[in-house]
């Protein structure tokens, strides 16, 4: 079965916590790439009461099989309660950028 590439958004507060995530997915070969945007407004509903924050949004690109780490090193290190972990399958996009991503997410083990 090939191993399907992911695309992973989870949502940070602030620089540190964005910065510690990335580096770790990445040392940890849980993640080929992780894009920090700053200056996302997410508005949402917590515990019954709309909210309103400036976040950073990762995106993160890993594949299927590394996805459970990705999971564990976010919820380790993340300061929410309940972060946004949402993954989406990528059906496309530049050949060698796909095997980049593959080969450095390939499970050392």
């Amino acid at each position: 079965m090939p191993t399907e590439l992911l695309l992973v958004y989870c949502t940070c507060p602030d620089l540190n916590s964005a910065e510690s995530i990335s580096r770790q997915l990445i040392e940890q070969g849980a993640a080929a790439c992780v894009n920090r945007l700053p200056g996302v407004f997410s508005t949402y509903m917590w515990q019954g009461n709309p909210e309103t924050s400036e976040e950073i949004l990762l995106l993160i690109k890993s594949c299927s099989e590394r996805y459970p780490e990705v999971e564990k090193i976010i919820v380790s290190l993340h300061p929410y309660e309940l972060p946004e972990i949402i993954a989406v399958s990528v059906d496309r996009g530049l050949p060698d950028y796909l095997h980049w991503v593959k080969q450095c997410t390939e499970n050392q083990t």
